[in-house]
């Protein structure tokens, strides 16, 4: 990766950024496109990035906490963060915000120690609770006028490997994310 094509963030984001202990993730929207797919017998289907699934791999490995709060239950979702290794996965939360709130809690952090990634408004809540709120392009309108950071990658095609890698080149991690994969020859 050359410094061309590695993205320059605001020093004002990467502040916050470096602060960051915990990144917790909406689902529908942010990890996928939004659309929802039902089989002819009822089975829920969705596509997720396997860019976002590494980026995750890298964040927890750096140390940080990674969680996902949905309001949807759907075993397609418990099944992908199994095999991530997600330690906290939250379903059929409604109000996000108080279940973050309950997180942060157990682990003893603080506000400006998280980072909430969502798209819609049952998300905007936790955006503006956590100490660094990130949105994605394809996310409504109102929500992107709240968030501190919007994603370049629309949900579901890159765009929480991108916040990741805000996260891991905050706290000087990016680099070493990387080196393994050097290191193969």
């Amino acid at each position: 990766m050359t410094d061309q094509q590695r993205p320059q963030w605001p020093a004002d984001l990467m502040e916050k950024a470096a602060a960051i202990r915990l990144l917790a993730l909406d689902v529908d929207g942010v990890m996928t496109d939004g659309k929802l797919f039902f089989s002819a017998f009822g089975d829920e289907l969705k596509g997720f990035n396997i860019l976002d699934g590494l980026g995750i791999k890298q964040v927890m490995a750096a140390g940080i906490e990674v969680a996902v709060i949905t309001g949807r239950r759907s075993p397609v979702t418990a099944k992908r963060m199994k095999d991530l290794g997600v330690p906290h996965l939250i379903q059929g939360r409604e109000d996000k915000k108080a279940a973050l709130a309950e997180l942060v809690g157990k682990l003893g952090i603080s506000r400006q120690q998280i980072a909430y990634m969502g798209d819609d408004l049952p998300d905007l809540p936790a955006i503006r609770y956590a100490g660094l709120g990130i949105t994605v392009p394809n996310g409504y309108w109102f929500v992107r006028q709240h968030a501190d950071f919007c994603t370049v990658a629309h949900g579901g095609s890159g765009a929480v490997r991108e916040a990741c890698e805000l996260l891991l080149s905050a706290c000087g991690q990016l680099e070493a994310s990387l080196q393994p994969y050097l290191d193969q020859d």
